[in-house]
């Protein structure tokens, strides 16, 4: 195949890669969890100001739902396109998409200036969020994985992954820094639109850095497969996204179940705990904030960690030790925070996020792993983006009505720990893939097109 010839890229070409990802990611990351945040401090007074609190911020988290809701859509498009036009592309598609509806969210008019109008907008900016980042994950860590060799292919890969924490760590450390600057009157008022609008800025940054990196090669080999094949039989190949569902359902269900615990345990961590902390341990938002901040921060540093142990050890146990580990923490999680010391709160989310880390750094490796070349970005995006409508999406809904009906959280961590089981049970299924060459998925020779897809999925 041509892509075993094409010559291996040089370190820093890798580290560049690595980085364009990562920077993108992280603004991405960014922009959603922006809205996260915002979601549970400030909009329910600006967007939705005749309900009561909780009730406020059920509504408030139901726009943020939304965006979960969108992210199938972005990732069944930017699959079909990436598997079809490569990813670097829809990598910078999608970073304009995101970008310019998290500034558009910061010029928003608020429901004291034009009523029901201010949710309805908001609405429709968070679906375009879900839509760009649904198609971000799969083509970032595809990227990388399809640069790198198999023996450290989950270290480089787990690097985007550390985006979601550099993310949560940069909107979540604009937020602390403004709600200590300013007063809570200036903060409510206009101090909550800055955070959206240096996205605008930030989307420069990583517009110019990932339009100077390469097309995978690993792909443009693929194409150029492809091309002859289709050329030789005068027939077009199959969508991806149709081959992806006939010949990789069962990878698609195993990562879809392999989410579940890592999303509902990070949403839960991050963004419920901020109503959790201020309401039902009465700590400040502050005090909230910094703790979300400082934990992020160890979970970037340890998401390398957990990724180069898993080329070490395989891909399956150190996402079983992250599933197990999450399921275990939350009765102690719910404990410490209830102690309402900082130091408690700390090290309740500080841990939470070492165990999820455990689950997020192998999953770019080990989902891309799972499928051939010209199907992996809708395989991957599909599996990844689709257990996010059952599982991060309704989470902190889920947490904040169980709170508001039962006063405990006790049901709050009996969920987390059964999303747990789910996962355990999912990766249990999966085949270990760590040493799996993604360049030799497609190696085999294909008698025509209708089976060309078939042996695609057979060496996968």
């Amino acid at each position: 195949m041509a892509a075993s010839a094409s010559a291996p890229p040089t370190a820093r070409s890798l580290k560049r890669i690595v980085a364009a990802s990562l920077i993108g990611t992280t603004i991405e990351w960014y922009d959603f969890f922006l809205y996260g945040s915002a979601a549970a401090l400030v909009f329910p007074k600006l967007f939705f100001p005749e309900s009561d609190p909780l009730v406020g911020t059920l509504l408030s988290f139901l726009t943020y739902a939304v965006g979960f809701a969108a992210r199938p859509l972005g990732a069944l498009v930017f699959g079909h396109y990436g598997d079809r036009l490569g990813r670097k592309k829809l990598l910078v598609l999608s970073l304009l998409l995101m970008g310019g509806a998290t500034f558009a969210i910061g010029l928003l008019p608020t429901h004291a200036t034009v009523g029901a109008a201010a949710p309805v907008l908001l609405t429709v900016l968070r679906l375009v969020q879900g839509f760009a980042l649904g198609g971000e994950w799969g083509g970032a860590v595809l990227l990388v994985s399809e640069h790198g060799d198999a023996k450290r292919r989950g270290f480089w890969a787990s690097w985007p992954q550390t985006g979601a924490p550099a993310g949560q760590l940069l909107a979540t450390g604009v937020l602390s820094a403004l709600t200590a600057l300013l007063s809570d009157s200036a903060f409510g008022t206009w101090g909550w639109r800055i955070p959206f609008l240096l996205s605008g800025v930030l989307v420069i940054v990583g517009l110019w850095i990932r339009l100077s990196v390469d097309e995978s090669p690993v792909f443009k080999a693929a194409l150029a497969q492809a091309e002859a094949r289709k050329g030789a039989a005068a027939a077009a190949e199959k969508m991806p996204l149709v081959a992806v569902l006939r010949h990789h359902w069962r990878d698609v269900l195993i990562a879809m179940g392999a989410r579940m615990a890592e999303n509902i345990s990070y949403y839960v961590i991050t963004a419920f705990i901020l109503v959790y902390a201020t309401t039902a341990a009465e700590l400040s938002k502050q005090t909230a904030l910094n703790a979300v901040l400082i934990a992020s921060a160890i979970h970037f540093a340890v998401i390398p960690v957990w990724g180069a142990l898993s080329d070490r050890f395989g891909r399956k146990p150190i996402y079983l030790i992250g599933a197990v580990g999450v399921g275990l923490w939350m009765f102690p999680f719910f404990a410490l925070i209830d102690s309402r010391s900082f130091g408690s709160l700390l090290l309740a989310v500080t841990v939470g996020l070492i165990f999820h880390g455990a689950m997020y750094a192998p999953q770019a490796a080990f989902f891309s792993e799972m499928f051939a070349t010209r199907m992996r970005y809708s395989g991957a995006s599909i599996g990844a983006q689709f257990s996010s409508v059952a599982a991060g999406a309704p989470a902190p809904l889920i947490a904040t009505a169980l709170l508001e009906n039962y006063h405990s959280s006790t049901l709050i961590s009996l969920y987390v720990i059964a999303a747990a089981l789910v996962t355990v049970l999912a990766v249990l299924c999966a085949k270990e893939t760590r040493l799996r060459d993604l360049e030799n998925i497609e190696a085999a020779p294909e008698p025509d097109t209708s089976t060309a897809v078939a042996a695609d999925a057979r060496t996968a």
